[in-house]
């Protein structure tokens, strides 16, 4: 089994929408792990959100429900959940979406480093990349919370292919 962690700050937005289109392309992969076809365990991967400074049970934001239902994911029943070192230790790549988010994961786990990643340049030339950063739309209109989608979903169809990739080498 292969845990995938994606972190925000609380666990309502990003890392929300970073989970939802992350298990959508692995169910279509037949990679996920709660498909029943997957018996290989290094192609059953399971992926958790978190978020450094959630409110624990609280749901994702209106805005981030709508964007994933109208590209056809269900979250309804999100909870948010606070980051633990225990995610941390068991996660086999972590995802975030700014610089704090890394230096609180490497803080609290300091051999974690090495498997946290920015979400938004993972797979791509960094040097061409200004701000490594996904920007949080908490607070803002429902367009922002659309360009963030976007945004997400590139940089996670990197990362699934990445994953996918790494099956097959094993």
């Amino acid at each position: 089994m292969r845990l995938i962690l994606f972190v925000c700050t609380g666990n309502s937005c990003r890392s929300v929408m970073a989970k939802a289109i992350c298990e959508q392309l692995l169910k279509t992969r037949h990679l996920h792990g709660s498909d029943p076809t997957v018996r290989e365990p290094s192609r059953r991967m399971f992926v958790l959100s978190a978020g450094v400074a959630a409110a624990e049970g609280m749901s994702a934001t209106f805005e981030t429900r709508s964007v994933l239902r109208n590209n056809g994911m269900d979250i309804s029943g999100h909870r948010a959940v606070r980051l633990t070192d225990e995610m941390i230790r068991q996660a086999e790549h972590i995802f975030v979406m700014e610089t704090s988010h890394k230096e609180e994961i490497v803080k609290r786990v300091p051999e974690a480093e090495s498997k946290v990643h920015f979400l938004r340049t993972f797979g791509l030339d960094t040097a061409t990349t200004q701000d490594s950063s996904v920007l949080d739309p908490i607070g803002k209109p429902l367009e922002v919370y659309e360009v963030c989608f976007t945004t997400i979903k590139e940089a996670v169809e990197r990362v699934v292919k990445y994953l996918e990739a790494t099956c097959e080498s094993r």
